[in-house]
């Protein structure tokens, strides 16, 4: 498993926001990438999105990372692997 918590916060706009990615293989083979993000303190939204293999996955957690750093999220916590 791998996974990735990123905060955005900017006072004068009152944004207080994370959002996380983990990458996981599921019980059945396939590959799951699931995000989560909300205002920090309150529970999130989840979506999960399966992919095939697990460099599909990891390009689509990739591909979301720099998307999130591009809008002013910063990485506060990054795990490569559990294995």
């Amino acid at each position: 498993m791998r996974a990735a918590y990123l905060e955005k916060r900017d006072l004068e706009k009152r944004q207080f926001r994370f959002y996380r990615i983990i990458i996981t293989q599921t019980l059945f083979g396939p590959w799951a990438l699931i995000r989560e993000w909300g205002r920090i303190g309150s529970p999130g939204t989840v979506r999960e999105v399966w992919y095939d293999s697990e460099q599909e996955a990891l390009a689509a957690g990739e591909k979301l990372m720099k998307q999130k750093t591009r809008r002013g999220y910063q990485a506060i916590e990054q795990q490569r692997s559990y294995r």
